[in-house]
C-alpha cells in the first residue's frame, strides 16, 4: 500500500485533488473527517473535539493501510500534520501522543497544495488571510518528519497533472 497525504492551507484544492488522484490510480480515498465533524457541531470546537477528530483519523489510517507491499494507493484528504498545526495554532499546545501517532502513521508521500487557488469562504474555514503562512508551516512539518513531498501548484487540470508528475518524481526518489 502506498500512502499519500494531500496537505496544505485551507481552500487549496485538497479535496478535489484527493478525489481526482484516487480515481486516476483506482485507489482508496479517505475524505477529510474534520470538516464534517465541525460542520455538525452546534457550538465552537474545543481541544477535546480536535483530539476526537485526530483519533478518528488514526483509526481510518489503520483500517485502510494494509501491511503488504502492494502497489495500491491510498489518498488521504488532509491528515495528522494538519491536526498538529491546528492544535498548536488554536490552542497553543499539542497532545504528546500525536507526535508518536504521526511517526507510526507516516505516509510514503505528501503533496503540499500551494495557496494559489482563489479563496472560497465557507462556515468552517478560518484563515484566508494566512494561507501562505500555513503553507510554510506544513512544509516545515513535512521536513521535520522527513516525509518526502512535492509542492502542487496550478489551476484545474494543470494542478492535477502537476500532482501526477509529483507522484512520479517521488516514486523515483523512493525507489532508488
Amino acid at each position: 500500500m502506498i500512502t499519500v497525504i494531500i496537505t496544505g492551507p485551507e481552500s487549496a484544492g485538497k479535496s478535489m485533488l484527493s478525489k481526482q488522484l484516487a480515481e486516476h490510480f483506482q485507489g482508496s480515498l479517505v475524505q477529510e473527517y474534520a470538516r464534517s465533524y465541525v460542520e455538525n457541531l452546534k457550538r465552537s470546537y474545543t481541544f477535546e473535539d480536535v483530539e476526537e477528530i485526530t483519533r478518528i483519523q488514526i483509526e481510518q489510517y489503520q483500517q485502510i493501510v494494509k501491511p503488504d507491499k502492494s502497489r495500491e494507493y491510498a489518498f488521504f484528504d488532509t491528515f495528522l500534520l494538519i491536526s498538529k498545526v491546528w492544535f498548536e495554532e488554536v490552542f497553543g499546545c499539542c497532545p504528546v501522543w500525536l507526535h508518536k501517532a504521526i511517526l507510526s502513521c507516516k505516509p510514503e508521500y505528501a503533496l503540499l497544495c500551494a495557496p494559489d487557488l482563489p479563496w472560497e469562504a465557507d462556515g468552517v474555514r478560518e484563515n484566508g488571510h494566512r494561507r501562505q503562512y500555513f503553507f510554510e508551516r506544513y512544509k516545515k512539518e513535512l521536513e521535520y518528519y522527513k516525509i518526502p513531498f512535492c509542492d502542487v501548484k496550478g489551476q484545474g487540470q494543470e494542478r492535477f497533472h502537476n500532482a501526477l508528475e509529483c507522484i512520479d518524481s517521488l516514486e523515483e526518489i523512493i525507489n532508488k
